[in-house]
């Protein structure tokens, strides 16, 4: 399935989008890349099968919004540098740029990892990265499968 070239994603998207905003790091920047590639393969925009779930990183509306009501909100340096990932304009904060803006998604989904209680796992630790995600990401309603996917965050790693 054709979809972004992984190398590419990882050092042009990811890692200056987490440097911007001051989260980066190779761990943030190795979760980030997987959970890319588990949530849409780097080829969704959209959920496949009509769910709701939005922008390469799949992040639901209602989970954005719930970001910056409950965290971004009191937290005025860090929602600024998102706004700004957003571009100006009335739609910044709005869901729906989680598709057609990349830098804005990564923000969003690592500001979802932000809120997260547990330590991020070493940056070379595939299996703990993929755990993390299902942990704190999918949660344990979600789809993923922490074994299965641990491939997926192994390739983060070595891109």
């Amino acid at each position: 399935m054709p979809g972004l070239d992984l190398g590419q994603f990882k050092a042009l998207l990811v890692c200056p989008v987490l440097g911007q905003l001051g989260l980066g790091g190779n761990a943030a920047f190795n979760l980030l890349t997987g959970t890319a590639l588990v949530e849409s393969g780097l080829v969704w925009l959209r959920q496949n099968g009509g769910g709701p779930a939005l922008g390469l990183w799949q992040m639901e509306p209602a989970t954005h919004d719930d970001i910056w009501r409950n965290f971004l909100r009191f937290r005025p340096d860090l929602a600024s540098a998102v706004r700004q990932m957003g571009g100006s304009g009335a739609g910044v904060g709005r869901a729906d740029l989680l598709v057609g803006n990349l830098a804005y998604a990564c923000a969003m989904a690592r500001v979802a990892y932000v809120r997260a209680p547990g330590k991020l796992p070493m940056a070379t630790d595939s299996a703990g990265l993929s755990a993390y995600h299902k942990q704190f990401y999918n949660t344990a309603l979600g789809a993923a499968d922490a074994q299965r996917n641990e491939p997926l965050f192994a390739r983060a790693i070595a891109a």
